[in-house]
């Protein structure tokens, strides 16, 4: 059955339709002819952007290189440009789907995709929900954060319409929102909860202390999937207990897409019809699968802006098994994405990638953020550590405690410090909040 959202893409000429019969032509691939068509694709997209992006041939050289591990390593910092200078040839903003990263990792930018390689993104959305037999936009409980600005917000708002979903901003977790939450529970029938993982078990633990399954208040409830943030076995336990559902492990980013997704045998699948994945250590020599290293995508679609060997910043694992099909790898541990929650004066909780949305406009109207921490030092104090070009003048200044003041609370002591570099932690994963209350 088709969609209303499903219509909604193709009237913006994101073809999901062709994009599933190619997803579903690539999975009947014998596993050998899978491994070579995707080594194939990751030599033809790269070479693509070698000969139609200049922004990417500056990188890698005046010789197209023989060997994969000679193309050069991409990291977020290279793609803090204008959008414009990293487009290849032929596409513009009017003719390709721009969004912006979270942030999450400190490293904020735009980001571009040709509307075949989106359609490729929510084909294989569609495909992962089909095997625990969802459709591609089951009513949904989406604890995520919105934009407070009046047109980024209403478009999220329509989106949202469109996509069967009732948002639960995450900017206020009190007991007192929580509450408005449940009741919202109670009035809908919803299939899914969706959202970061640190705000939906803060929802988990509220419905405990209150003695309460949300399943026995939401009947239709089948699934609850986790996404931005790490889900340690501990919180899956907690979310498990408190809905009375499967819990469904997502990674993935805003720039590539699901990375890897959790089958119905509770396998974390690696979405290699759409993605080349690579572990590699810290001299960026591969690594042998079953050991810890620094995940490198290259997206296979995206003709738009190039992704080729992207060092997104997180650590992870590849099993030394393979899936069922013996072809996609399983990812066994992502380390290094989890967010502190900022806990405020007045009793309010909010998760750490709230501060995305309180720098988004600087980020927008500016360019000047290029690196960012922020680090709660007090229950009313925040440290803004900041690599930028230049110091941030009394404008910008004010906007962010505006922002503080619109999406936290009232009352907030901010410092602004300008660095020359951040300092990472041992997992070489910056985070984008760290409380650091006693």
């Amino acid at each position: 059955m088709v969609t209303i959202f499903e219509v909604y893409l193709k009237l913006l000429r994101y073809d999901i339709y062709k994009a599933a019969r190619e997803v579903v032509h690539i999975q009947l691939l014998s596993p050998k002819a899978f491994h070579r068509w995707q080594h194939e694709q990751k030599w033809r997209i790269a070479r693509y952007h070698y000969e139609n992006n200049l922004f990417y041939r500056r990188k890698v050289g005046d010789t197209f290189p023989d060997k994969w591990e000679d193309l050069p390593l991409m990291q977020k910092s290279d793609y803090q440009d204008d959008l414009s200078n990293l487009l290849s040839k032929g596409y513009s903003t009017k003719n390709t789907y721009i969004s912006s990263t979270s942030g999450s990792s400190g490293h904020p930018f735009f980001f571009a995709k040709n509307k075949e390689a989106h359609a490729m993104d929510w084909a294989l959305i569609k495909n992962r929900y089909s095997w625990h037999g969802l459709k591609l936009n089951p009513r949904q409980a989406r604890f995520y954060g919105i934009p407070l600005e009046k047109i980024s917000y209403l478009k999220e708002i329509i989106k949202d319409k469109m996509m069967n979903r009732v948002r639960f901003p995450v900017f206020d977790l009190s007991n007192h929102k929580l509450k408005k939450y449940l009741a919202c529970f109670k009035k809908n029938k919803f299939v899914i909860v969706y959202g970061y993982t640190n705000s939906i078990v803060i929802f988990a633990r509220y419905l405990l202390n209150l003695k309460i399954k949300l399943k026995d208040v939401c009947p239709s409830l089948q699934y609850c999937i986790t996404t931005s943030e790490v889900l340690t076995v501990e919180d899956r336990q907690i979310l498990e207990d408190a809905f009375g559902v499967k819990v469904i492990n997502e990674y993935g980013a805003s720039e590539t897409g699901i990375i890897a997704f959790e089958d119905s045998e509770g396998d974390w699948k690696i979405s290699e019809e759409i993605l080349d994945y690579e572990i590699i250590d810290d001299e960026n020599k591969p690594i042998p699968n079953g050991q810890e290293g620094n995940i490198v995508i290259t997206d296979l679609d995206n003709k738009a802006m190039p992704f080729i060997r992207y060092k997104i910043g997180d650590i992870g694992i590849i099993s030394t098994k393979s899936s069922s099909d013996g072809k996609s790898r399983v990812l066994e541990k992502l380390l290094g994405r989890e967010n502190d929650t900022i806990i405020l004066p007045s009793g309010k909780r909010s998760p750490g990638l709230t501060f995305y949305y309180i720098s988004r406009s600087i980020l927008e109207s500016s360019g000047v953020l290029k690196e960012f921490i922020i680090r709660q030092t007090s229950v009313d104090k925040f440290e803004y550590d900041v690599v930028s070009d230049r110091d941030l003048n009394l404008q910008e200044i004010k906007e962010i405690r505006g922002q503080m003041h619109k999406y936290l609370e009232p009352g907030l002591k901010l410092t602004i410090n300008r660095v020359k570099t951040i300092k990472r932690p041992r997992s070489g994963k910056i985070k984008h909040f760290y409380s650091e209350i006693p």
